[in-house]
């Protein structure tokens, strides 16, 4: 495992929530520490330390709830940067606190210079209707849009427990396995750096050097990272869904470096960004995408697109 991934096993993951007053913030923590809805949530609620086995990923998560007074404004920054990752609620049924989203708070996270993965969480979804739902998406658009460092948005209702674990399960693997090493937001393309590792890792599984991954290869790598085998149809399939969008990315010899890069962008794309660090991981690299100085720190073959020496 990475140097971050074995941190964070250790430590457990650090989530705060913060958002304008009355827009669920509370409930939503109370909620997830009781798994029913609270009938009498304090204005704090105290810190939620989740188990180990409460999500897939086997990491602690320690939920930290945020006071919406200005007189506490000082006291929610200080937990904003000793926490791995945000929380920031707005009311469904309140398009104005979800203005006050693009406006206030992630301008504020901005100026001061928080760079923590963001997830937009819309509570009390049970009080929307659909004409407020349609507003919700257009003014969401927006500010995804302009604001790439949100890593993930999702509405959830306290009341009936609708979403509740998975806010915090995606705050979760938004630090354990996060975007930003991974993909340019701007461009949303895999970064040089991710591409490099990438390389050095289809080099490795190259072994008779011909520039690509023969099925004999693939499976390989397949069982090195994710302990099981393909089957003859699912390779078929992985290569019939490359050549079909990236042509180049399969050859009379197998799946190609570019054809590679495509699979993994292709995950990532869909959200699935645990499979591309579980690869990393296995070769060593750590969250900055660095490797371990006891896993293929030095490579003597340069690190082109395409994938021969």
């Amino acid at each position: 495992m990475g140097a971050a991934w074995s941190w964070a096993a250790r430590q457990g993951v650090r989530i705060v929530v913060i958002g304008d007053p009355g827009t669920g913030k509370s409930s939503l923590v109370a909620s997830v520490a009781k798994e029913e809805f609270p009938e009498n949530v304090a204005p704090v609620v105290p810190p939620v330390r989740l188990p180990v086995g409460y999500f897939p990923d086997p990491v602690p998560v320690t939920v930290v709830d945020t006071s919406s007074n200005p007189k506490h404004s000082q006291e929610m920054i200080v937990e904003c940067r000793t926490a791995d990752a945000v929380v920031l609620t707005f009311a469904c049924d309140r398009p104005a606190t979800l203005e006050r989203i693009g406006t206030f708070w992630l301008p504020k996270l901005r100026r001061l210079q928080i760079k923590k993965p963001v997830i937009l969480v819309g509570c009390k979804l049970d009080l929307t209707d659909d004409q407020q739902q349609a507003s919700l998406e257009q003014l969401m658009a927006s500010i995804m849009h302009t604001f790439r460092e949100v890593d993930t948005y999702i509405e959830c209702s306290a009341l009936y427990q609708n979403q509740v674990p998975e806010v915090f399960c995606y705050a979760q693997k938004a630090v354990i396995h996060p975007a930003a090493p991974l993909i340019d937001h701007e461009t949303q393309s895999l970064k040089p750096r991710c591409m490099m590792a990438l390389n050095r890792i289809f080099i490795l599984c190259d072994h008779d050097g011909d520039g690509a991954l023969s099925d004999v290869e693939l499976n390989k790598f397949q069982v090195r990272c994710f302990n099981t085998p393909l089957q003859p149809d699912e390779i078929t399939g992985v290569k019939r869904v490359i050549q079909k969008h990236m042509p180049e990315g399969v050859n009379d010899n197998g799946l190609t470096f570019i054809g590679f890069l495509y699979l993994h962008a292709l995950l990532i794309g869909k959200g699935r960004l645990e499979n591309t660090w579980t690869v990393l991981r296995k070769f060593g690299y750590d969250n900055n995408l660095v490797p371990s100085r006891y896993n293929f720190a030095w490579w003597p073959w340069p690190l082109t697109l395409r994938g021969n020496r």
